[in-house]
């Protein structure tokens, strides 16, 4: 045995033969995993770390503690339910308590906790808390219908808690996706109602990461799903009247008949004292376990972005290679072209009037970018079908139809969504991406569009799913086949996905080799998208800010470079476009090219984005002013941001020695600091950057 599993049967061995007569007893993964003596009040049996503790009392209600500080009361946290009603209430009846070995997650606890209801409802929680993945309890729950009728069941409930009220409010993040494209990170105002749902917002928007967190000063509770493929549920978060609540759903709506038995998806809840970085981190790590991960991407993924949007639809060939040598001379390595290129979505025809020679003008125009010196990418909006196009036409048996046989609609584009998961419109996009990377030249491609992180499920007759919701599960699988197809025709491509405005679905990211902001509405959403994609990629991968022109004052490079974004930008020189509205000019002026050049050279020097993002050191709702932290060897680069700000602050995560502190873009020396001594009074406007050097 290990000295892990020695102390976990010895607290087992002190428990006794039921829960009434059962000490305070907590299994704990971990090298902290000392016996607990017993405490006073509910007696409880439960799983957890030095970072999380899960009790459950006679009642198998729930509480939570951080870092042994209670956070919650005793909860209904695991609920089976009956449309208006719940079966939440259940007498214990037993537990066992048994260390296990993960082949891929490692060593842990588990413990299995039942209690029968007053209906005739037998639950069964299974908790397991490995030492690697430290603060966070997987579970998942079974029903039995031990009576003699038949229960209507709607659905299930897990991890539901009220983290309970201290002075200073709350912060939540949700990793689904919103229409009106709000903040991931936002304030729990005193109304504050948000359902957080894993389905389609909308015909064209759905989808995200798993998990979500509410949190107060010192102490948050996070919740998620495990499951290897993408489900629909919900992650609701409320303001209460105590606090703030939070849990995971699931709609499941079937007779559970006498004997039967109804199983949870697979969730987990995560305990932390500050914001969502780490509960991300430990879902990264959780996933990357069993297969999902970021993949390890090409050097040319750091380097800084030109796209040609600046010129919108209407954009001449001309415009864009008479722009090339100014992308040159800023410093930029990629030259993208937009949307405007084709005939339509779904046919994916070159237009005529812009390639009169079709695919030869093609070939022709991604060579005079790379005689540039520049990297040509393609922007391109698969799975969507126009009503004029000839897919649509000829193709009807790819549409995505809902149970009423209604198509579902690209409210941008006016076209149709395709199934992913009907194996036609797989390969018609694979061989497209063939050509795009194989044939015309291009090296990267620019994937756009809210339909593409999710879709409904699918009830198209012609596709003879096992399930509906096999569209839904399959959307991962369709992006592995673009991006195996890119990286067959050229080993460093570039696969970015651009979901306008969405929060990205985590099951799409083994097939992405970057995610930018997607169309951030304010610096702030570059910054805290950045914080929340560095968590989930790990380090070494590629966030790109999106275009300049879409942070504050449309100049806000700050915002990216901070938080270790690829530098991107849309400008156009040495004019706008004839019949630019007012406020939409992209135009490079002589002083935005001084700035451009500036930054640019600035994060080619540095290339904060092959660094490691230390998020886990401020939290980005009450640490104020909003810091982050990208090390690079024995150098760390803090980026500090406030509308106006005149104080102290603390440098974290500072290792042993001194550090001398400059200013990066004039080598003003700032002093010297130390792990003992490490404040530093600062005074600016909208952003200071400091740099850290051991010496």
């Amino acid at each position: 045995m290990t000295e892990m599993q020695r102390r976990t049967v010895l607290k087992v061995a002190l428990g006794g033969a039921g829960l009434a007569a059962l000490p305070a007893l907590t299994a704990t993964a971990g090298a902290t995993a000392a016996a607990t003596p017993p405490k006073p009040g509910p007696e409880f049996v439960g799983v957890g770390d030095q970072s999380i503790t899960l009790e459950f009392d006679d009642r198998l209600r729930s509480r939570v503690a951080v870092q042994g500080t209670t956070v919650t009361r005793f909860d209904a946290s695991e609920a089976l339910l009956l449309g208006d009603s719940a079966v939440e209430d259940f007498t214990y009846r037993g537990h066992r308590t048994r260390p296990i070995r993960h082949s891929r997650h490692g060593e842990g606890v588990q413990v299995t906790i039942q209690g029968d209801s007053t209906s005739g409802v037998r639950k069964t929680v299974e908790l397991t808390s490995y030492e690697r993945l430290t603060g966070m309890t997987v579970m998942q729950v079974t029903y039995a219908n031990l009576s003699h009728r038949s229960l209507a069941v709607t659905g299930w409930r897990n991890g539901a808690h009220e983290l309970l009220q201290k002075p200073g409010g709350f912060y939540t993040f949700s990793g689904s996706t919103h229409e009106d494209r709000r903040d991931w990170v936002q304030p729990v105002t005193d109304d504050f109602v948000q359902q957080n749902s894993l389905g389609m917002d909308s015909s064209d928007y759905g989808g995200g990461t798993p998990l979500a967190s509410v949190w107060r000063r010192g102490a948050g509770i996070s919740v998620g799903h495990v499951e290897p493929r993408a489900r629909i549920l919900r992650m609701p978060v409320r303001k209460t009247s105590n606090g703030a609540s939070i849990a995971i759903e699931g709609d499941t709506p079937r007779t559970l008949k006498p004997g039967e038995r109804l199983t949870t998806d697979t969730t987990f809840l995560t305990a932390h004292p500050r914001d969502h970085f780490v509960p991300l981190q430990r879902y990264r790590d959780y996933m990357s376990d069993i297969g999902l991960r970021a993949p390890r991407v090409p050097d040319s993924a750091y380097e800084p972005i030109w796209c040609a949007w600046g010129y919108e639809r209407n954009f001449t060939l001309e415009q864009v290679i008479g722009t090339l040598p100014k992308v040159r001379e800023v410093g930029l390595k990629w030259a993208g072209l937009d949307d405007g290129w084709q005939t339509n979505e779904g046919d994916w025809d070159l237009n005529p009037q812009k390639f009169p020679r079709g695919e030869a003008d093609m070939r022709a125009f991604t060579r005079q970018i790379k005689d540039a010196e520049l990297r040509p990418r393609l922007w391109w909006a698969p799975l969507a079908a126009d009503p004029d196009s000839n897919l649509f036409r000829d193709h009807p048996d790819m549409l995505l139809l809902d149970a009423e046989g209604n198509k579902q609609e690209v409210t941008w584009w006016d076209a149709y969504t395709l199934c992913p998961a009907y194996q036609p419109t797989v390969d018609y996009f694979v061989a497209q991406a063939r050509k795009f990377i194989g044939s015309w030249g291009y090296e990267g491609l620019k994937i756009d569009g809210q339909h593409l992180n999710a879709v409904a499920p699918c009830h198209n007759p012609a596709h003879r799913h096992a399930r509906p919701e096999e569209s839904t599960e399959g959307l991962a699988k369709f992006w592995m086949a673009i991006h195996q197809a890119a990286h067959q025709a050229n080993r460093d491509a570039v696969v970015e996905l651009c979901p306008c405005g969405t929060a990205f679905a985590f099951h799409n990211l083994p097939a992405v080799d970057q995610y930018p902001a997607s169309d951030p509405t304010s610096s702030y959403q570059v910054r805290h998208k950045g914080k929340t994609m560095k968590a989930l990629m790990g380090p070494g991968s590629s966030y790109a800010g999106d275009h300049v022109e879409l942070s504050d004052g449309r100049n806000d490079f700050a915002s990216s470079y901070g938080v270790g974004a690829v530098l991107s930008t849309k400008f156009t020189y040495p004019s706008d476009p004839p019949g630019t509205r007012p406020g939409r000019g992209n135009v490079l002026t002589p002083e935005n090219e001084v700035l451009w050049k500036k930054w640019v050279a600035l994060y080619q020097q540095n290339m904060l984005p092959t660094g490691e993002y230390r998020g886990e050191l401020y939290d980005i709702g009450f640490d104020k002013p909003e810091t982050h932290v990208v090390a690079k060897g024995d150098t760390l680069h803090y980026a500090f941001y406030a509308d106006q700000f005149d104080g102290t602050v603390e440098l974290r995560g500072l290792g042993r020695g001194r550090y001398r502190l400059t200013e990066p873009f004039t080598g003003t020396s700032l002093g010297s600091v130390d792990a003992e001594h490490n404040t530093v009074e600062l005074s600016f406007a909208k952003f200071q950057l400091i740099v850290a050097r051991r010496t």
